[in-house]
């Protein structure tokens, strides 16, 4: 038996944040139960199709259930009642209030159902000035001061590959108050609301120009905080055929194992004296070679220096095969089946691999 079965989870959400934390909750046992709008949630027609489906679509929503109702109609919202009397965990990802106008707010359904944890997941909030502000993660990020510590060149910032708001400030907070509220549950018997901000988390996110700026007064500017482009010891290094060196080496044990792989000359060894000097030297030898040529250089010295991967090689790579991260399937009406996404849970705590299907729209 999983840790979550037989607790049945209601889940209001769209598109990312909610949807991979209830997606969390069925792969650890829950019953989930996908509350959609008739016509279907927004990201059914995200592109590309797969089966007739949206591949994000399916990867997030693998072996829930789906009930479609207009929850503006009081005779739809109604159907919801049986559900609520039983249900263990709301989730929902309106704006602030849009819940409390359908009359599915927490003070009205803990009247219902004073067992039940329920999670808001939204950008800024339920309360404060900001809470009725639209955004998205690259706002988010952008708010809390995260963003400035490395957007790139002025002239071309970079946009961040991840959605750190809504993955890091959203999915994984949810699941882990959720998680808390339930053990909170088994002791006094009664449920709680969790207001989950995503731009809360992303103070977290930046604890080491936090420390720096609290302890000296003086914050990071854009790149000058070590792990964000400051120093040489932590900074990507153009190899000669246009692929990346990620290095990493922070300590000095793995700093000098890898200035000796390389064979940086003695007089920029020590970095504290001219950073920028340090970094213009390591990248002019990294340049000289090509990405195959260090590959195994840096294997040997094992010195917290990689080449940087494609995600379609990273995806074929037998180490994180073997580690079964895509022993899981998604599979589709027609019985069609592709990896499903993996997910931070222990295997001891997830059904074994097999396949789980794509919630069909429909079952109101």
């Amino acid at each position: 038996m999983q840790p979550l079965t037989g607790l049945l989870v209601l889940d209001f959400t769209t598109l990312l944040p909610g949807p991979l934390a209830t997606l969390m909750l069925a792969e650890a046992g829950a019953e989930v139960v996908k509350i959609e709008r008739p016509e279907g949630e927004e990201m059914r027609s995200f592109q590309p199709q797969w089966e007739g489906e949206s591949a994000a679509f399916a990867l997030l929503n693998r072996g829930k259930k789906n009930l479609s109702l207009d929850l503006k109609n009081a005779d739809s919202r109604a159907k919801l009642l049986p559900l609520i009397e039983r249900a263990d965990i709301l989730v929902e990802q309106f704006r602030p209030g849009v819940m409390a106008r359908l009359g599915l707010d927490y003070d009205s359904l803990r009247r219902i159902n004073p067992r039940l944890v329920y999670c808001s997941i939204s950008g800024y909030g339920q309360s404060g000035p900001r809470a009725g502000e639209a955004g998205h993660d690259i706002n988010y990020i952008g708010a809390t001061g995260l963003l400035d510590l490395q957007p790139g060149p002025s002239d071309q910032p970079v946009v961040p590959p991840a959605l750190i708001a809504d993955i890091g400030g959203g999915s994984f907070p949810a699941v882990i108050n959720i998680l808390l509220a339930l053990r909170q549950r088994e002791q006094s018997g009664q449920g709680c609301y969790l207001d989950i901000a995503m731009t809360d988390a992303m103070f977290s996110f930046a604890i080491f120009a936090q420390a720096a700026g609290q302890a000296s007064g003086k914050f990071p500017e854009p790149g000058e905080l070590r792990i964000a482009g400051g120093s040489p010891r932590y900074q990507l290094y153009p190899t000669g055929d246009g692929k990346l060196v990620a290095c990493g080496a922070l300590e000095q044990k793995f700093w000098a194992a890898f200035t000796s792989a390389i064979g940086l000359a003695a007089e920029f060894i020590d970095d504290t004296h001219d950073p920028k000097a340090t970094r213009n030297a390591v990248a002019k030898i990294i340049a000289s070679r090509t990405a195959g040529q260090w590959r195994p250089v840096f294997a040997v010295a094992d010195c917290c220096a990689t080449i940087v991967t494609t995600l379609e090689q990273a995806l074929r790579d037998p180490h994180f095969a073997g580690r079964g991260l895509f022993a899981h399937a998604v599979e589709s009406a027609s019985g069609k089946t592709m990896p499903a996404l993996p997910l931070p849970i222990a295997p001891e705590l997830r059904a074994p691999p097999g396949r789980k299907r794509v919630p069909p729209l429909g079952g109101g």
